[in-house]
């Protein structure tokens, strides 16, 4: 581990599943964290995320993982319980995505743990905000999605009412989560306390959308509707070239002026609904068709250039393929070469490879726990019990 990482030195207990906690955690382990992520035997849920090169690796796992080291645990027993103690001992942070409910009966609150770290950074994500009537309900990315307004902004802008095609919810709310861990620590840096934080995903989702299309709505009394009107508009779409799709914004006087230049329509300049940024807002429809016919007859790298010459900031629509093919290739030890997403964090000490394969089930769990002063026969003991998952089984 590099001492030029921000989060050399910090040790993370991670008890959370599937994408939102285990990315914020991934942020943390960039960052240098050490992550020791407690799984149930089984594994997590991201492990079987669609198909991968080794039975416990998906795809998604292989770098949602990374950096990381995992120990299987049953904390339902009074052993593994304590266990988890030992380890919280040696920890700075815990994080955990479990209901309310659930984290009562784990014996895993803040008041819990802090009996053995009383200056423990304890981060704890859910569904719902603690004090609603909704704070033990299940919650994931496509139900929070429809509570929050993204479907109903995807019809409103001419879509059908879809969901995102992306986990937008889990991943904004895993970046939340690394952020308030790096919130704690640094109040504990300054003040030697230790801190509580519980996250709600409803509450930052709708803050995440609002930030734009809460609009004219969020004067009180409204001004308007809610909904940013550029990105409703029924005609915001890529632009189709002879030969493919161009995405252009012409969000500035100059980008505009650069655009309808190419499209030898400079008789728009004098139109008075285009003069200004809120009369091209309020006219976005009618510049948006125009900006199509102005790309009609091009092909890409031809509009490109001209886009390029004037000033207007523009993009080829790339394929999913084509980007997971441009990312550099690593080895891991067990399931050989794969491709290594870029971090979601920067700066300081932050490697463009992984520092640590994506671990196996448990593959780490003697280890972790000899570390924290547990002996080879206790060890054993809790193998024989299955309090510790036996690393190896399904390789």
């Amino acid at each position: 581990m590099s001492a030029a990482q921000p989060l050399a030195g910090i040790r993370v207990i991670d008890l959370t599943s599937v994408v939102m906690g285990p990315l914020g955690t991934q942020m943390l382990a960039d960052l240098g964290a050490d992550v020791i992520a407690i799984e149930a035997p089984l594994g997590d849920a991201n492990r079987h995320m669609g198909t991968g090169p080794h039975p416990e690796l998906s795809g998604v796992a292989l770098n949602l993982l990374r950096n990381k080291r995992s120990i299987v645990l049953d904390l339902r027993s009074e052993s593994g319980h304590d266990a988890l103690l030992r380890l919280i001992r040696t920890a700075d942070v815990f994080v955990t995505n479990l209901r309310p409910g659930s984290r009562e009966r784990a014996r895993i609150t803040r008041g819990d743990l802090a009996q053995a770290r009383p200056d423990l950074i304890w981060c704890a994500a859910a569904g719902y905000p603690e004090d609603s009537d909704r704070a033990d309900d299940a919650a994931y990315d496509d139900i929070i999605q429809a509570a929050t307004g993204l479907v109903d902004v995807a019809e409103r802008s001419g879509l059908p009412p879809v969901l995102s095609p992306t986990l937008l919810v889990d991943k904004v709310c895993g970046m939340a989560l690394a952020q308030a861990v790096t919130t704690g620590l640094l109040h504990r840096e300054r003040t030697g306390e230790g801190s509580e934080t519980v996250l709600a995903m409803y509450d930052i989702v709708r803050g995440f959308l609002l930030v734009e299309h809460g609009a004219a709505a969020i004067a009180e009394p409204p001004q308007g509707r809610s909904g940013y009107p550029r990105l409703l508009s029924h005609e915001r779409r890529p632009l189709r070239t002879t030969d493919g799709l161009v995405v252009i914004l012409a969000y500035e006087r100059h980008q505009f002026e650069g655009l309808i230049t190419i499209g030898g329509r400079r008789e728009m300049l004098a139109d008075e609904r285009f003069m200004t940024r809120l009369g091209r807002l309020d006219h976005i429809d009618e510049l948006y068709r125009e900006y199509q016919r102005i790309a009609d007859g091009h092909s890409t790298a031809s509009f490109l250039a001209a886009c390029a010459d004037h000033g207007v900031p523009a993009a080829a629509v790339e394929t999913l393929d084509d980007i997971v093919a441009g990312l550099p290739v690593v080895e891991h030890p067990v399931a050989g070469t794969y491709r290594h997403t870029p971090p979601l964090v920067g700066g300081l000490g932050v490697t463009e490879g992984p520092r640590r394969p994506a671990p196996l089930l448990g593959e780490h769990g003697r280890e972790v726990l000899a570390e924290v002063g547990l002996s080879e026969s206790e060890i054993d003991a809790l193998e024989e019990t299955g309090v510790l998952g036996r690393y190896g089984r399904s390789s």
